[in-house]
């Protein structure tokens, strides 16, 4: 029996789409936004992300707001992925105020750009040690 003969014709056991992480709420997609900021493909974010640099508790001692954030990270993701076009994945750094905080920090994050549900490019925004 030759290895190759192994996997033709196999069943796949399971497939996560896009879509199916965006339902889930694993991804959280701002395409709306991202396209306003200059992005031409579909936009999302992991829940990681989200949670860190973008969710706001207005009831917070500094006062930010969602939209902002969400700013702060597309425009910063935007400046890197233009200035390395030869790599599908880049790593950037945001300043955000974390949880509880009152002085901006730095994190690291990554954008990757890759083929969505239906083959068309798309772009994730996630911590550096997720995929």
């Amino acid at each position: 029996m030759m290895l190759s003969s192994l996997f033709e014709n196999t069943d796949l056991i399971h497939v996560y789409s896009r879509a199916q992480a965006i339902a889930d709420g694993g991804l959280i997609d701002v395409s709306e936004t991202a396209h306003q900021a200059g992005w031409r493909a579909s936009v999302a974010l992991t829940a990681a992300v989200w949670g860190d640099c973008v969710a706001w508790d207005k009831y917070q001692h500094v006062y930010q707001d969602e939209s902002g954030r969400l700013w702060d990270v597309l425009t910063m993701a935007l400046f890197a992925a233009r200035g390395r076009r030869r790599s599908n994945r880049v790593l950037f750094t945001v300043l955000r105020i974390p949880r509880g905080g009152r002085r901006p920090e730095p994190v690291r994050l990554a954008v990757e750009i890759g083929p969505g549900d239906a083959g068309e490019p798309v772009i994730t925004i996630m911590q550096p040690e997720e995929d």
